[in-house]
């Protein structure tokens, strides 16, 4: 399978505890309404607990065939064998990440056309591109404008997820920008029906794409 084709991006969640009093359950919420890959982000858990949730969130996208992607944490990736792993800027050097981890998938943030064309060369096999609205889930967020967006979509092959503060309610204004997906934690988590949250966000999303 080729990098621009190997995994379907359309709907892509974010894990945020905050939401959630059982992310296990509410993940197997999220892959049976829709969910087409899940990125396990957690930035203050102890190595062998992340290790341990992240085995506990692969046996449920495995059963589903729903690639796994660790946020950050290389190590942990590999030691749960994940699908994947996602850095952003400050998170290392893509092109060592990549020797590293092998054929995984390798997922880079980029909020400018230099950072996506260097993400692409250094062999990442997708984009994140944000925050493209408000968000509350990452206080260091920049936004990145729509024209930016589409930008960015022009000037590399690899396929661009847009992410932050995407919902039901704005997702449509992603049409046209050339994205391949778009990557979600609050709209989907932090609902009272996960399942029928993530079933809405995939229709939505796949009219945008």
């Amino acid at each position: 399978m080729d990098r621009e084709t190997r995994v379907d991006l359309s709907l892509y969640a974010v894990t945020d505890r905050r939401w959630t009093s059982s992310l296990r359950d509410d993940v197997e919420k999220a892959i049976e309404g829709g969910v087409t890959i899940v990125q396990l982000r957690e930035k203050d858990l102890p190595f062998g607990e992340f290790v341990s949730l992240a085995g506990e969130i692969k046996c449920i996208t495995d059963r589903y065939g729903v690639p796994l992607i660790i946020n950050d944490n290389v190590d942990v990736a590999i030691a749960v064998n994940a699908d994947g792993v996602h850095i952003g800027q400050s998170d290392g050097n893509a092109k060592e990440i990549r020797e590293r981890i092998g054929n995984r998938i390798l997922g880079v943030s980029v909020q400018t056309v230099e950072q996506a064309k260097k993400a692409q060369a250094d062999g990442a096999d997708h984009l994140g591109c944000g925050a493209v609205f408000g968000t509350s889930s990452k206080d260091d967020a920049d936004n990145v404008t729509l024209d930016i967006l589409k930008d960015i979509c022009n000037s590399v092959s690899i396929p661009v997820v847009a992410i932050g503060g995407i919902s039901k309610d704005n997702i449509m204004q992603l049409k046209g920008t050339g994205i391949k997906g778009a990557a979600v934690i609050s709209a989907i988590f932090a609902q009272d029906d996960i399942k029928e949250a993530a079933k809405e966000l995939r229709n939505l999303s796949e009219r945008v794409i």
